[in-house]
């Protein structure tokens, strides 16, 4: 189970994939050839419409791949083996005017990725008046077909269908319609996260939770649905590394619980400088198998070292969690997953599970021994 925070501060969220791999969006416009020559100024309007869609989608973090407006099937063609090349994570198709289905089909079939059909008109309605005194049939016709965008949605809707292409519309406004934006929005959102996941390297470190049949997970599944690698770690290693750390570092090290965590006065100091050590090789241990994120657990048991090391992991852990590299205990992999989702969304999570019911307060008491999320938590833990 995990608690959300939607008030943390951004410095912790993680950026590696973002530096890695950034989201890409692939971004095209659709057209008709034939209409180009028949109504002069149409194109052009079309393509400024879509570079004020590739300026909206455009952020930091997230890479636009702007096709401009296919209007061929031989373009289509192209436009899906550039897709292809540029390894869009999703698609955004722009419908402007009405357009061929053929010059659309080519596009997503090649990009083999999530499809968003992009239904903005130019304007919340056609300015009647204006155009009723334009007193030129060819005039009128091209400022109609601006307007069109709605005209191929269920041609395309209809074909995508037929082939087996999964898609989502957007109905809207190009220009003010916060409704419409804060949906193409949460679409990018969930890209950077899929883009994330797919590159997420969990550490699995011990076993399971002995008895806790609802945590038991498989990774394969795990690893055919968002991708990502999983680490299988000895806590053997993890000692290994704890021999290593000096004095030094382990005073630079309580130094920074002081700064982190409301340090009790009957804690027992030796019990802090065991911490410390772990903490810091568990740093090492993230940096040499590169992780992302972790699931633990391990008793130890007849194994004097390790069992010294898994008893003095929850400070190093929690520091892990607040550095945007969630750690969830017990073994407890969904979990692990769950909060990088939502690190990825610059909300938070942290390892926890219900306790007890305050019935007269009207609140559930909730928490855990385990490793916690630092950063959200009002004031030091």
């Amino acid at each position: 189970m995990i608690f959300v925070s939607l008030s943390i501060p951004a410095s912790w969220i993680w950026i590696y994939c973002e530096a890695m791999y950034p989201p890409r969006i692939g971004l095209f416009g659709i057209g008709l050839d034939a209409y180009w020559p028949q109504f002069p100024g149409l194109k052009d309007q079309l393509e400024r419409q879509l570079q004020a869609v590739c300026e909206r989608l455009t952020r930091p973090g997230i890479e636009v791949f702007n096709l401009g407006l296919v209007d061929t099937p031989a373009k289509a063609l192209e436009a899906g083996h550039r897709l292809r090349r540029e390894d869009v994570d999703l698609v955004m198709l722009y419908v402007t005017t009405y357009a061929l289905s053929s010059t659309v089909l080519p596009v997503v079939q090649r990009a083999r990725v999530p499809v968003i059909i992009l239904n903005l008109a130019p304007a919340p309605a056609i300015d009647y008046p204006s155009f009723n005194r334009l007193n030129d049939r060819t005039a009128m016709t091209g400022e109609w077909l601006a307007f069109c965008s709605a005209c191929p949605v269920p041609e395309i809707a209809n074909v995508f269908k037929r082939a087996g292409i999964s898609f989502h519309q957007v109905t809207g406004v190009l220009g003010d319609d916060p409704q419409c934006w804060n949906e193409i929005d949460a679409w990018i959102e969930a890209t950077r996260v899929m883009a994330a996941l797919f590159h997420n390297r969990l550490g699995l470190m011990g076993h399971y939770y002995g008895g806790m049949l609802d945590i038991y997970s498989d990774v394969t599944q795990l690893c055919a649905t968002f991708g990502g690698h999983a680490e299988i770690i000895e806590v053997d290693e993890l000692s290994q590394l704890r021999r290593e750390i000096t004095d030094l570092q382990i005073r630079k090290r309580l130094a920074e619980f002081q700064e982190n965590f409301e340090i009790q006065p009957d804690c027992d100091p030796a019990e802090l400088e065991r911490a410390a050590r772990t903490s810091l090789a568990l740093d090492r241990l993230v940096d040499r198998h590169d992780l992302s994120s972790l699931a633990y657990f391990y008793s130890g048991t007849g194994n004097q070292e390790n069992e010294d090391t898994i008893t003095s992991i929850i400070l190093g852990n929690s520091l892990l969690t607040a550095r945007g590299i969630p750690v969830a205990g017990e073994y407890e992999i969904k979990n692990a997953c769950a909060m990088k989702i939502l690190d990825c969304f610059g909300a938070g999570g942290t390892f926890t599970e219900y306790y007890a019911m305050d019935f007269a307060a009207d609140v559930i008491l909730m928490g855990h021994d385990g490793p916690g999320h630092i950063a959200f938590s009002e004031g030091k833990t």
